[in-house]
This record gives structure tokens, sequence and C-alpha cells, in this order.
């Protein structure tokens, strides 16, 4: 891997300052903060505002409905920006880079021409080049998927730039999907399923966690069909990259993010039963409970797929927690299908889910088959079921009042003498600063729980004598 210019992590050497707007997912806020890592070779430093940048990147994101137009929208305040830098005798750079920038390419420097450049999430890693280019006067548009390993190219990340971004730390390990479900633009974005070996993997976590990092979140568009190469040429699944990371010095939590309910194998299970770092937690999207819009939809997975998963899971890992995605108003779901999604929910009992009513998104299948749901049903049903999960987020928060629970403080609080933590079911925990520093895991006990947070108990006494 390329060694970072030492400059770099100097900030005086640093002129240039860049602002990056991420939108989406996990592996877009990961994906952000590796390309500021490559702009820091060239000498630009982040800034929390685009008023004082030299560039604003805008790191785009395909899933939600009018994403397209909401970067467009963007791009038409920053245009009017440049033009009062240009009238102080300054200038911007406006870049945009995503799956956005991957599905719209050279129409989005017809359509925005104050975008000099456009880079999809295959190719970041040529980023300094790009800007070069587009310094230069060119348009550049840099959107065919990359063959070489961008992750080869990118710099190492720096101590400093790490410990700035806090003591938990995404690490991006797959990318890309083959499951081409109907309703999804990932495939067609973000191009074919790429694992990365091991040993690189494993490197760049040895460095996330030598710079101060205490949890590591391993990322993938379907992260449980990791399948990388290990230093003996075997292929491992993610069970054994879980063993061999629990291994790191310092390490004191892992998590993963985004499964497929096909791709959760025995390994797997069995690393949840066996690794105490390995958090309770897990996202596990169904997606939907009837049998036939599963099918419409190419999940490859029935309803009872679905539950007798959930059951060998909480088998393995009593405390674990679920949670999940639902797409309501699919074409062509009927009102039992719908009564099939509410059935899997209560079925499962979710500590968290996150529910969307279907929009078509251009390019994809179900974009084109008959049957659209009417918007008015679609936000009925979604009322519905959103009560529903609702209802069980709040249930499950209020299980864990009085119980001692782990948290690994994380940064100060909203008010003096507070620290707020994550609970091992990713809650925000509001704990007294007394029982420990950023970066310590402590056992706290929870009097109170919120809509969205846990309280302990010391942090509830404070306010009390307050």
């Amino acid at each position: 891997m390329k060694k970072a210019d030492p400059a770099s992590d100097n900030p005086a050497a640093n002129t240039r300052k860049v602002f990056v707007k991420t939108y989406g997912c996990q592996m877009n806020v990961y994906d952000s903060q590796r390309m500021a890592d490559a702009l820091a070779r060239d000498g630009f430093v982040e800034t929390s505002t685009p008023d004082d940048a030299d560039m604003v990147l805008l790191n785009t994101c395909h899933i939600r409905e009018k994403a397209a137009e909401k970067v467009y929208s963007e791009i038409g305040r920053l245009r009017q920006l440049r033009a009062r830098r240009q009238k102080a005798g300054a200038d911007l750079m406006i870049g945009v880079a995503g799956c956005v920038a991957q599905a719209e390419g050279r129409e989005i420097v017809a359509r925005a021409p104050a975008v000099d450049f456009v880079i999809g999430p295959t190719t970041y890693h040529r980023l300094p080049d790009v800007v070069a280019r587009a310094r230069g006067g060119e348009k550049v548009v840099e959107t065919e998927f990359a063959v070489e390993d961008k992750f080869e190219h990118l710099p190492e990340q720096q101590k400093r730039q790490v410990r700035s971004r806090g003591v938990t730390a995404f690490l991006t390990v797959q990318e890309g999907c083959d499951k081409f479900c109907t309703f999804c633009v990932v495939p067609y974005t973000r191009g074919a399923e790429v694992s990365r070996p091991v040993a690189q993997i494993v490197e760049e976590a040895r460095r996330l966690v030598d710079a101060g990092v205490r949890e590591i979140t391993l990322l993938g568009q379907n992260v449980n069909a990791w399948h990388g190469e290990a230093q003996d040429g075997r292929q491992w699944g993610l069970g054994e990259l879980l063993h061999e990371l629990a291994r790191i010095d310092g390490l004191a939590r892992l998590r993963y993010t985004t499964s497929h309910p096909r791709d959760m194998d025995d390994a797997l299970i069995a690393a949840h039963r066996d690794l105490d770092m390995l958090m309770p937690y897990l996202h596990l999207p169904v997606q939907a409970g009837s049998d036939r819009v599963l099918k419409a939809m190419n999940r490859k997975h029935t309803g009872d797929d679905y539950r007798r998963l959930v059951d060998r899971i909480r088998k393995a890992r009593l405390d674990i927690a679920l949670s999940g995605d639902f797409i309501v108003g699919f074409p062509g779901e009927t009102d039992a299908d719908f009564e099939d999604t509410m059935r899997i929910v209560r079925d499962v009992s979710y500590a968290q889910a996150f529910s969307f009513k279907y929009s078509p998104r251009p390019g994809t299948p179900g974009a084109t088959m008959d049957g659209h749901v009417e918007e008015t049903v679609k936000s009925e049903r979604l009322q519905r079921l959103q009560a529903l999960l609702g209802e069980q987020q709040a249930a499950f928060m209020k299980s864990l009042e009085g119980q001692e629970i782990a948290v690994l403080l994380e940064k100060p609080g909203r008010d003096a003498g507070q620290l707020v933590g994550r609970s091992p079911w990713l809650q925000p925990v509001i704990c007294d600063e007394t029982v420990g520093k950023i970066g310590d895991s402590v056992t706290v006990r929870i009097e109170r729980a919120s809509a969205n947070s846990l309280i302990s108990s010391e942090a509830a006494n404070r306010r009390r004598a307050a």
C-alpha cells in the first residue's frame, strides 16, 4: 500500500480546505473519510463548513426517492456560493462523488456546468489526479468501474485524522452486490461483489486501533457475503474474519452491517455465540413478509426461511437484538401481502427498524413492473407498520431499565458533566463523567429509557442534584 506524504500529517503544511457533504449509508461515511485522506496528500484539510472551503465534494446516495434532484438543488446553492467567492477574489471547486455520480455520469456536468468533476465510488482513489485535471480546465467524469483495487492505492490513514474522528470507526470489507433485488440500484452503481483480502483488512484494523479506535464496524453492501483470500490461499468467510480481528489487542468491540439472510452461514452464527467482542445486535433486513412479494423482489428467501434463521441466531446468542428494513407498497402488494409483513414483524419483534414506502429507482426491474400501489395506500400501510415497530422499539428500550449494561464511552454529552456512550445494542447512553473517560468500556445501571436513548443512574442523579 502506498504511503502518505509525511507533510499531510502536518496541518501547517496544508493551505487548502475541503468540505465533504455525505449522503446516505455508513459506507458513504467511510468513503468520505477515505476521500479526505486521499486529498490530504494534495495539501487539503477538512473543514466543517462550505463557506471557507476551496473545494466542496458531494458524496451522494441513490437509494432514496428524488436523490438526484436533491443533489442538483445542492449544486445550485454551491453555484451561488462560488459566485460570491469569485467576487471576493477567491474560487470554489465543486465535485460530485458516490452513487448518483455513478448513475448520472456525464449528465451531471451537462445539466450542472458548475460541477468541475464527477467520480464514482470505485474510483475515488484517483481523486488527486482528477482534481489536478479539473484544475487545468477539464470537465472530468471518472465513472468506469475500476479494474485495480482502490484500497491498494489509497494512502494510509494518519493517526491525527483517525483520532479526530473518535473511538469508533467504519471499515469497508466488501463492496457491490450480486443479489439484484428488483427494487435496488446497488448492483448498477457499486458493481459486482468484491471482497478485500484478509491481510489488507487486518492491517487497516490494526492501524485504527493503534490510533485509539476501540470499536470497529465492518461494512459492505452485502457484508456477510464477504469471502476474502487469506495468506494461506484459502477463502475465509466473515465468521473467520471476525475471529481474526478479535485477536487485536486494544480492540473492545466488533459490529458489521448490512447483511442478507441468504448469507448468514453457520460459521457466522457461531461467531455470535463464541465472541463476546461481537456485539449482540444484528441488522438483518427481510424487506417484506409475503412470499409472493419476496419472490417479486428477487429476495430468494421466504418468510418462514427468515423466521427459522432468526430462531437459530437467537439460540446461539440469547441477548441478541434485531433490526431490519421494510418496504411497503411494492408493485402488486395487496392488503393480504401487507398483513403478512405485519405478521412477520409480530413474530420476530425488532429492537429497531427502518421502513419506507416503495419508490421506483430508474433502471431497476421494479420500476417497470405492473401494479404500482397508490400513494395514499402506501402511506396508510407505512403508518400502521411504523406504529407497530415503534411499539416494539419502546418495549425493548423499557426492558433495559434497571439493568446493568456495558457502555463504550464515545464523546462529551450536551450538558456539563455528561459523557455519551453506546450500549451493546447501539442506543446512546447518557452517563456521568465520573464513570470513566472517552474510550473506556464501563458498566452502568440504566435508570430510565427515553424514545431513543438510555439514562444511567449516575447521570439521572446528577440531574436531580442540579
